[in-house]
C-alpha cells in the first residue's frame, strides 16, 4: 500500500527553481531518508509535504487523499524539528499532549496517548519536568513523543539528531529505528549525516540541485551508484576519482591507465561501446585500496604519505600520488585516500605503494558522469 505519493513536484522562488519535477512513491511503513548537499532542496521538499511550503505545481497524495492544497493540520502528518520546539513553560506531559488539546480531544484520551508515548520513549519518569530540566536527548524524545500522541499517517523529521553530541546521536539512531519497527509507521527524515542515512533508512533518496539523482536501499546506492555524484556523495571518506584513458577493450573487460597509474582491467556488467583512447573517470573507494611498502611489485600507484589518521580500529592515509590526476578531490590534486581496517604503523613522509582492488573499481562516462560499470553483488538491507 502506498502511503505517500509525490507527483511532478515543482517549487519556484521567483526565477530560482528549487524543486524540479520530483516523483516519489513511499510504501506504507517505509523509513525514507533524504540526503544531499546544502541547497539541494531536501528541506524544501520536506516542508512542502508538511504544507509549510506551497508548491508551484504537482500533487501530494497521502494514503489516497490529495492534500496538495490542505492546511498542515489537516494532512495527517506530524513533524519533528531540529530545534525541538518545546514550550518552556509547559511540563513534558503538557508539551506532548499539546496537539491533542488544540484539537479539543477529551482529557482521558490525551492522558492515555501521552502515557503510551512516554512508555514507548522511556520518559515516563520525566512527565512532570519542564524542558530546561532535561538533557538534549530527553528533549528530542519529548518532541518525538508529541508527534506520536497525534497518531499521524506520516512522520516527518527535519534533522532531528543534529543538535545532539556524537554519543547521543548514536543512541537516538538506535531508538528511532526501534520506534519505527514498533510503530510500523511511515517516516521521512532529512539529514546531513551519512551514518544516519545508511543505518536507519529502508531507502535513501539522494537529491542534487532540486532533482532526485537516485533512490534505493543504502547498500544498493553504496555499491551501485548510478552516477559520479551519488558515488562521491555517499561514503566517508569519499570515493577517490582518477582521470584515466582506455587502453584496450576486450568483451566485458576494459583496461585503463594514467600517468603514474599501472594499467588496470575493469570487468563491466554490460557490453560497452567504449573505444581505445576514450577519457573516463575511475572511481575507487578508500577501503578498496591496500598499502604495501615502497618497492613492492604489487603496487599500482607510488606516492608519499601526507597525513595519517589513527582511529583505533582503522587507519586513514592521505597519499600524495604526484602527477596522478585526481578529480573532485577534497584533499587536492594528486592525493589518494586509503582506509585500512587495522592499526597501521605509517607516518607522514613515508614512501608507500597503493594497490587498487580491480574487483572494486568504477568507471564513469565523461558526459554527465553516468556509471558504466557496476558491482555485481548487492546486499539489500
Amino acid at each position: 500500500m502506498t502511503s505517500l505519493e509525490l507527483r511532478e513536484i515543482n517549487k519556484n522562488y521567483g526565477a530560482y527553481h528549487a524543486l524540479r519535477g520530483i516523483d516519489l512513491s513511499v510504501a506504507q511503513g517505509e523509513f525514507i531518508v533524504m540526503v544531499g548537499p546544502s541547497g539541494c532542496g531536501k528541506s524544501t521538499l520536506l516542508k512542502s509535504i508538511a504544507g509549510l511550503e506551497t508548491i508551484s505545481s504537482g500533487q501530494i497524495v497521502i494514503n489516497g487523499r490529495d492534500v496538495t492544497r490542505q492546511e498542515p493540520g489537516d494532512r495527517g502528518i506530524a513533524m519533528v524539528f531540529q530545534s525541538y520546539a518545546l514550550y518552556p513553560h509547559m511540563t513534558v506531559a503538557e508539551n506532548m499532549g499539546f496537539g491533542l488539546r488544540m484539537a479539543k480531544r477529551p482529557k482521558a484520551e490525551i492522558d492515555a496517548a501521552v502515557a503510551r508515548a512516554a512508555k514507548i520513549l522511556r520518559i515516563t519518569d520525566q512527565l512532570d519536568k519542564r524542558p530546561k530540566q532535561l538533557s538534549g536527548g530527553q528533549r528530542q524524545r519529548v518532541a518525538i513523543g508529541r508527534a506520536i500522541t497525534r497518531s499521524p499517517e506520516v512522520f516527518l523529521f527535519d534533522e532531528p539528531l543534529s543538535n545532539l553530541d556524537a554519543a547521543l546521536r548514536t543512541q537516538m539512531r538506535v531508538e528511532l529505528s526501534s520506534l519505527h519497527a514498533e510503530l510500523g509507521a511511515t517516516m521521512i527524515d532529512v539529514t546531513h549525516d551519512q551514518v544516519e542515512a545508511m543505518t536507519m533508512a529502508s531507502r535513501i533518496v539522494v537529491l542534487n540541485q532540486g532533482i532526485i539523482e537516485q533512490v534505493g536501499s543504502p547498500l544498493e546506492l553504496y555499491r551501485n551508484p548510478e552516477n559520479l555524484f551519488v558515488a562521491g556523495f555517499l561514503g566517508a571518506p569519499r570515493m577517490n576519482f582518477l582521470g584515466v584513458t582506455v587502453d584496450a577493450v576486450s568483451g566485458l573487460d576494459v583496461t585503463v591507465s594514467a600517468p603514474g597509474l599501472s594499467p588496470l582491467t575493469v570487468e563491466l556488467s554490460h557490453p560497452t561501446t567504449l573505444t581505445k583512447g576514450a577519457g573516463l573517470t575511475l572511481g575507487v573507494r578508500p577501503e578498496a585500496i591496500s598499502v604495501v611498502a615502497e618497492g613492492s611489485e604489487s603496487g599500482a600507484v607510488h606516492g608519499e604519505v601526507r597525513l595519517v589518521e589513527h582511529l583505533g580500529r582503522e587507519t586513514i592515509l592521505y597519499v600524495d600520488a604526484g602527477n596522478l590526476s585526481t578529480i573532485a578531490s577534497e584533499s587536492g590534486t594528486g592525493n589518494i585516500t586509503a582506509q585500512l581496517s587495522y592499526v597501521a604503523p605509517f607516518a607522514a613522509g613515508q614512501k608507500v605503494a597503493l594497490k587498487l582492488d580491480a574487483r572494486e573499481l568504477y568507471l564513469f562516462s565523461p558526459d554527465g558522469g553516468r556509471t558504466i560499470s557496476a558491482r555485481k553483488t548487492i546486499l539489500d538491507k
